[in-house]
């Protein structure tokens, strides 16, 4: 009887080296599905620095799980024409852009079927502030929201409640949901007399109190507010997550500690990138 001779050590080892090598390559010749540029600034409210931070270390891990490319830039002068053709969805992380042309390039951009995807700051607009409503496509006929009115204080969770089940970026979603740690934006206009404007995700009643203060109006008893929508006549989603509670009360060398994480919520992320997927995908204004 002829005994098998076992294989060398150093041959399997050339054969896991080979079937890794095999592995990696073909990961790497699938083609992504669409590009995504986010756009960030991080420079001012420690709670939006800390939530960029965590976004451009999430999407990443989502673009190779989910097949796209995922790049950002804190650089806002990459808003043009010829640098916007690279991608088929833009970011808007924590701010909007300031420059009339930037502006331009992108109300073009988004004219011309592009998508995008806002959070939390980059709508806010207030007169008088730092950041005055001073961009009247933008704040009223895009996002339709108008200026920012107030805000729930301290940053908390909420439970959500899905509007319109059947949109690719809710529809697996269960009716309720608890999101993670948030300041919920309240807003000028009513977004429900706005036949362009189509409510995803609301604020549910069993939220409230929603808000632990100090100051009374920080705390919402009432009311309804619209935390995520899309207008149909483009082909985007906002969404007003995208502040992390932070320990404003104990800093340590002038370092804020971060007490909340903006992908906490296993459904809230589900909607993001279910979100993302379909900017990335569908056709122009959304259909």
């Amino acid at each position: 009887m002829i005994k098998k001779r076992p294989l060398s050590k150093k041959l399997v080892i050339l054969f896991i080296v080979n079937l890794c090598f095999l592995y990696v390559n073909a990961q790497s010749n699938k083609s992504v599905k669409f590009n995504v540029i986010a756009f960030y600034t991080a420079k001012n409210d420690e709670a939006h620095i800390s939530y960029v931070h965590e976004a451009n270390r999430w999407f990443p891990e989502m673009a190779k799980q989910y097949n796209f490319a995922y790049d950002s830039t804190s650089n806002w002068k990459n808003l043009n024409a010829e640098f916007l053709t690279k991608y088929q969805v833009v970011l808007f992380l924590d701010t909007r852009p300031e420059d009339p042309e930037q502006r331009e390039a992108f109300k073009t951009y988004m004219d011309n079927g592009g998508g995008w995807m806002g959070f939390h700051f980059a709508a806010f607009a207030l007169t008088p502030s730092a950041i005055p409503q001073n961009w009247n496509w933008y704040h009223n006929t895009f996002l339709g929201s108008g200026q920012y009115k107030s805000n729930t204080w301290r940053p908390t969770a909420a439970i959500l409640r899905v509007e319109d089940n059947k949109h690719p970026a809710t529809k697996h979603l269960p009716k309720t949901f608890k999101s993670s740690p948030n300041e919920w934006y309240r807003w000028e206009n009513d977004l429900t007399k706005n036949p362009d404007i189509d409510i995803l995700l609301a604020i549910d009643s069993t939220s409230f109190p929603l808000g632990t203060g100090p100051k009374p109006h920080e705390i919402w008893h009432s009311g309804y507010y619209p935390v995520a929508w899309r207008n149909r006549n483009y082909k985007m989603v906002y969404v007003n997550m995208g502040h992390n509670d932070m320990d404003y009360e104990h800093q340590y060398n002038k370092f804020t500690t971060t007490l909340s994480s903006s992908f906490a919520s296993r459904e809230q992320d589900k909607f993001i990138i279910d979100a993302l997927l379909w900017l990335g995908t569908a056709k122009k204004n959304g259909k």
